[in-house]
């Protein structure tokens, strides 16, 4: 985590800068601004020409070209055309390079605030906290499983609506033996990620060994709920072929077992299903012999 912390230090750092870039150019801009506004000439620019289309005005006038009246009319429009360039030049004194510094760190924290605030509510320091604990055991050679389990118990207990957690506790229960413990923790991950096919067929699963390989009425809903959201979903076809098999329906073990192994992805699941196939058609085939020979 310190890692992190520092890797997030090191992306802020950037923003930091750039926004507090403004204060160290400040003075510089302000004296700039300064000695422009201090060498503008733009105002006695315009006052020239005003004297210079007067003076051709009153010279028009003198010699007879315009009337009093458009002498008159032409003065006031050039002293109005004065005004309005006159009034736009006008400009409010700078003030000081120092106003309004502690605005920007104030920006600037609010920033690296906000944003931790948001990487605290969204982002994913659980999922690393769990992946270094997860790291940790790897590389801890003496690490039992009684030691992985007390570990993500620590987790679960600490961020208990993280459901990586519980995904990582439950095969650690069901594989210790623990079966009442690894149904807690499944049901608590599909309360988390809602009742997803695959989570579903895990909980009906161990249900089923849980009552002795019987497809118990709990069991019987949570296989019909699966079905109904995936029908070739392995696990559960897995489980039925097992039910089919302990009842002697081979045929119907066999078809489960091969619509599950379309599916299946981990190749150990393939190999166990295969086998049972394997056992399934021998079985078969051993009935139809002693049928035969029972036949007079």
């Amino acid at each position: 985590m310190t890692l992190l912390w520092v890797a997030m230090a090191i992306v802020m750092l950037p923003a930091i800068v750039l926004l507090l870039s403004p204060l160290r150019k400040a003075h510089a801009l302000y004296d700039q601004q300064r000695a422009y506004e201090a060498n503008d000439t733009s105002a006695e620019q315009n006052v020239a020409i005003f004297q210079r289309r007067l003076a051709s005005l009153e010279a028009a006038h003198a010699r007879g070209d315009v009337s009093t009246a458009q002498f008159e009319e032409g003065t006031l429009e050039l002293e109005r055309s004065l005004l309005e360039d006159t009034a736009t030049l006008a400009v409010r004194p700078l003030q000081s390079p120092l106003t309004g510094r502690l605005a920007v760190p104030l920006i600037a924290l609010s920033v690296v605030a906000i944003s931790l605030f948001w990487y605290l509510e969204e982002g994913a320091e659980g999922d690393l906290a769990l992946y270094g604990v997860q790291q940790e055991l790897l590389n801890d050679p003496s690490a039992t499983p009684d030691t992985y389990i007390r570990r993500m118990e620590e987790q679960a207990a600490l961020q208990p609506s993280n459901a990586n957690v519980w995904a990582s506790l439950f095969p650690l229960y069901r594989d210790t033996g623990q079966e009442d413990n690894a149904i807690d923790a499944l049901e608590r991950l599909i309360a988390l990620e809602g009742r997803l096919p695959a989570l579903l067929a895990q909980l009906a699963q161990i249900r089923f060994f849980m009552a002795g390989r019987e497809l118990t009425p709990d069991v019987q809903r949570l296989v019909n709920e699966t079905l109904a959201q995936d029908p070739r979903q392995p696990t559960v076809l897995g489980l039925l072929g097992i039910h089919a098999f302990d009842n002697g329906d081979y045929e119907g073990a066999m078809d489960r077992w091969r619509r599950a192994l379309a599916t299946v992805n981990d190749p150990n699941t393939a190999d166990s299903l295969r086998e049972g196939i394997r056992a399934a058609q021998e079985r078969l085939a051993d009935t139809s012999e002693t049928a035969a020979a029972d036949e007079p």
